[in-house]
């Protein structure tokens, strides 16, 4: 979709940003690989978690995949947690959550506002194919673990639109940017007292 792009948009606006992705490569690198190794052997070398071997054993595999989750949500759980304890030390006002699946596992309950960023279906699978460790059955078993586009959309408070240019998706997030100022300014009764996201 350009989630990435569109978070390293907002991080260079002055939006502190928690990357969950990051977060699961924290966990798969840290001291806390054993416990991936214990539920699903073979997969960790050198320590680290080697994420295709874990993909192939667990994405066609919902009750591996369940497993693996149960395992991970709480370590970025954590780590997100600690991430806002800091914003909120800071005095920020506002901070970027850049959550995978944030509907499909409820986040969407915990965050003041959710933006969206769509591609069509035909872009979305050029940019993915493009990647050197995807293939069309591994982005298919991904798309097939996600809520349609249009009910994401429908569910969001802002939706960015990548289908176009980079000038024009750096041109929304310009005009989110200062959507938000607007409602989490020093009017707002929130300002000062919790980072919104």
């Amino acid at each position: 979709m350009g989630k990435s792009t569109i978070a390293t948009m907002l991080a260079a606006l002055g939006w502190p940003v928690f990357d969950a992705d990051m977060a699961v490569k924290d966990f798969y690198e840290s001291d806390d690989a054993v416990v991936i190794e214990a539920a699903f052997p073979g997969v960790v070398t050198d320590g680290v978690v080697n994420r295709e071997l874990l993909a192939s054993r667990t994405l066609s595999d919902s009750s591996a995949m369940s497993h693996l989750e149960a395992i991970v949500h709480p370590a970025v759980a954590a780590r997100r947690s600690r991430f806002l304890r800091d914003a909120r030390k800071q005095c920020r006002h506002v901070v970027l959550l850049d959550i995978p699946l944030l509907f499909e596992s409820g986040g969407d309950r915990s965050v003041d506002f959710v933006i969206v960023v769509s591609a069509s279906l035909d872009n979305q699978r050029t940019r993915a194919l493009s990647r050197s460790n995807m293939t069309a059955s591994k982005f298919d078993s991904i798309l097939a673990r996600q809520i349609p586009d249009k009910e994401k959309r429908r569910r969001a408070h802002y939706v960015i639109d990548t289908n176009k240019s980079l000038t024009d998706s750096a041109a929304q997030v310009a005009g989110l940017v200062r959507a938000i100022a607007g409602v989490t300014g020093k009017g707002s009764k929130n300002a000062g007292n919790r980072p919104r996201h």
